[in-house]
């Protein structure tokens, strides 16, 4: 049989792994990546930034940390390093091509809107049917197109086309005297260009995730409250002051199929189903044991910070944030070297911004929107087809068969786009179950059958993150979701020796490393 190309295109932490399973399988990818280096949303961030989850649960399978890195959460330039680490163990660099993008993906094949099995035949590699990959050489500006077999889209969602709120004319950043730019650009500077770009300036961060914190203690470590830092958000959300509360690590909580047994899943059967409903003041108990760790050790009463929802609820949808430091942040805001201020909407004037509730004028030199990324643009606008782009933006939730297939995209596999409370590990699931369907170990069920399961993963984030049912997540059942995997591939899904070793021991990255 002739060597079937396929084509990766991103070369983050997804795309890498999508490369070793790929050349594991026999498989020769090419990669493609715009930037520089490779490490995808860790190429280019703030100073300060860290991991969020602690790192043996963000970590590869079959390439631990090095004992020379003793945080718990590694930072950014640890990271980097170990990602490199990696690259150069499994020999990647060769199939990776940098400083090329990709300009589209267009399919030279059949009409897929009538067929019953994936791809028309079921098979992973029909008899016809390429993709046309159009790539730029940045450096030369040179375009040459590359024909796969196969494509496997690890775009990220949380880089290169950023979402900044849209504003009536006349209200929005042209009518702002000073500038307004997105996070994006803040964290493509480096770190002294940075300090000196918001030094002595009163700046406006609108939202107040990960990234949002992160700039608002940078600014308030170098400008203090002479030149006060205001954070702008909507409302709470979860954070983390560390990964124990009362002392019990939250993988205990979280991390175990015990854990899972308290939920309703998406096809469960009847039994799990009533377990769950059995167990749900256990589900209910669990999550105020959380809340309540939160609240003892961070002063959210003090500065209206207490979230309306449950922990629970911001776990499915990975939206919970781990704050390092909190008494440096909380302290911060004593001393109004950042500024809280709660708003569903704001125009800007001349001087800064004005929320639309109170009329509360906010005087502002920057604005920076820490407002995350359009990511589901991101991916329909890689295909050249409005038909495959309305596949993947036509629903709420972008619709992906074990949050990899389309049933109606032929010959691509989308990996990293969905996330989990652990991105790194799932994502090594995904590339595992990615590279074990090429090799042809197993089938896909037919399209039918496959919306029916997209359809059962919509009911459940509807039920279980309600207005967040859009976000694609599988946030606290990750066990359930490699359950899923492992049964395709024929893995036995217990993972660990003894009954009880399965039910209540966290599950982590090390448990899939056999077969």
């Amino acid at each position: 049989m002739d060597k079937k190309q396929v084509i990766i295109v991103g070369a983050g932490i997804s795309g890498l792994l999508a490369c070793k399973y790929c050349l594991s399988k026999g498989f020769n990818p090419t990669v493609f990546d715009l930037e520089s280096d490779i490490g995808g949303v860790w190429v280019k961030t703030i100073k300060t930034t860290r991991l969020q989850a602690p790192k043996h649960l963000y970590l590869f399978s079959d390439f631990p940390w090095p004992d020379s890195v003793m945080d718990v959460f590694p930072t950014q330039q640890q990271m980097l390093e170990y990602i490199h680490s990696y690259a150069n163990h499994f020999n990647l660099m060769p199939h990776i091509k940098l400083q090329s993008r990709v300009n589209s993906i267009s399919y030279d094949g059949p009409s897929s809107q009538t067929w019953s099995l994936w791809n028309g035949t079921g098979e992973t590699f029909p008899p016809i049917g390429k993709w046309n990959v159009s790539v730029t050489d940045t450096n030369t500006t040179t375009t040459q197109v590359y024909i796969a077999d196969f494509v496997i889209l690890c775009l990220g969602r949380f880089k290169d086309v950023p979402n900044i709120p849209e504003f009536p004319v006349g209200k929005g950043p042209e009518n702002f005297q000073g500038k307004a730019i997105h996070s994006m650009e803040y964290a493509a500077m480096d770190n002294e260009e940075a300090a000196a770009f918001v030094k002595e300036k009163k700046v406006v961060v609108v939202g107040f995730g990960k990234t949002g914190l992160d700039i608002a203690r940078e600014c308030a470590s170098i400008n203090g409250p002479e030149h006060p830092c205001t954070i702008v958000y909507r409302r709470d959300h979860w954070k983390l002051p560390d990964w124990a509360p009362w002392g019990i690590p939250l993988t205990y909580l979280y991390f175990n199929r015990f854990s899972e047994l308290l939920v309703h899943k998406p096809g469960e059967g009847f039994v799990l189903n009533l377990l769950a409903t059995l167990l749900s003041p256990l589900r209910w108990g669990v999550s105020k044991f959380v809340e309540s760790h939160i609240k003892n050790k961070l002063p959210l009463a003090k500065f209206d910070m207490v979230p309306q929802h449950s922990f629970s609820k911001d776990a499915r949808s990975c939206l919970i944030l781990y704050m390092p430091d909190p008494d440096n942040f909380f302290n911060a805001v004593e001393e109004k070297s950042i500024k809280l201020k709660k708003s569903q909407s704001f125009s800007f004037y001349e001087k800064g911004i004005s929320t639309d509730e109170d009329n509360t004028q906010i005087e502002a030199e920057i604005v920076i929107f820490a407002t995350g990324f359009k990511g589901v643009e991101k991916l329909k606008d890689v295909f050249e087809s409005s038909t495959f782009g309305h596949f993947i933006s036509g629903s709420p939730r972008v619709p992906l068969y074990r949050e990899c297939i389309h049933p109606h995209i032929p010959q691509v596999a989308v990996i990293g786009f969905s996330e989990s409370l652990s991105n790194m590990y799932i994502s090594e699931m995904r590339a595992k179950w990615v590279a074990t369907l090429l090799e042809g170990m197993f089938k896909l069920p037919s399209v039918c059958e496959m919306e029916k399961d997209i359809a059962r993963w919509d009911e459940y984030m509807k039920q279980s993150t309600e207005e967040y049912h859009y976000r694609s997540s599988i946030g606290a059942l990750e066990i359930w979701y490699n359950d899923q995997l492992c049964k395709d591939m024929g893995m036995n899904q217990l993972r660990k020796n003894g009954t009880f070793a399965n039910l209540f021991e966290p599950h982590g990255p090390m448990d899939y490393v056999k077969p």
